[in-house]
């Protein structure tokens, strides 16, 4: 009797796993399929570039680092979660941007380490040319 409440809670167990597995496969599928919908900037298509990055990183949460300044820290106040959390967008922001972005551009714009500042170099070197 005990072997087959074993057994039985093992069954669901490895069910429930699958299904989980299952979950972060479509999930993942998912994100990859959103990233790969942004258009490759041109110079011609900027501006429908940004909006459909916006949206992306916007649906995807990870829109936090165009949206607001990195937070800082203080002695009192260590903001730990807040800072790597912005972090970690800012580094996915990056990361997906250049992704759509040729290197022709890339190479003609400041480097940055910052998401929101890559985005306005960007701005401005299409505004300008």
């Amino acid at each position: 009797m005990f072997d087959y409440c074993i057994e039985s809670i093992t069954y669901k167990l490895i069910f429930f796993v699958q299904k989980l597995n299952v979950n972060v496969v479509l999930v993942s599928a998912n994100l990859v399929a959103q990233v790969n919908m942004i258009l490759m900037l041109n110079g011609e298509n900027f501006k429908l570039w940004k909006e459909q990055v916006e949206i992306v990183l916007g649906c995807m949460d990870l829109d936090n680092a165009l949206r607001t300044e990195k937070p800082t820290s203080t002695p009192k106040n260590s903001n730990t979660d807040k800072v790597e959390k912005w972090e970690h967008s800012n580094r996915i922001c990056l990361m997906i941007m250049k992704r759509s972005v040729p290197e022709a551009f890339r190479g003609s714009i400041v480097e940055t380490t910052d998401a929101k500042i890559f985005l306005k170099e960007l701005e401005q070197y299409f505004a300008r040319n």
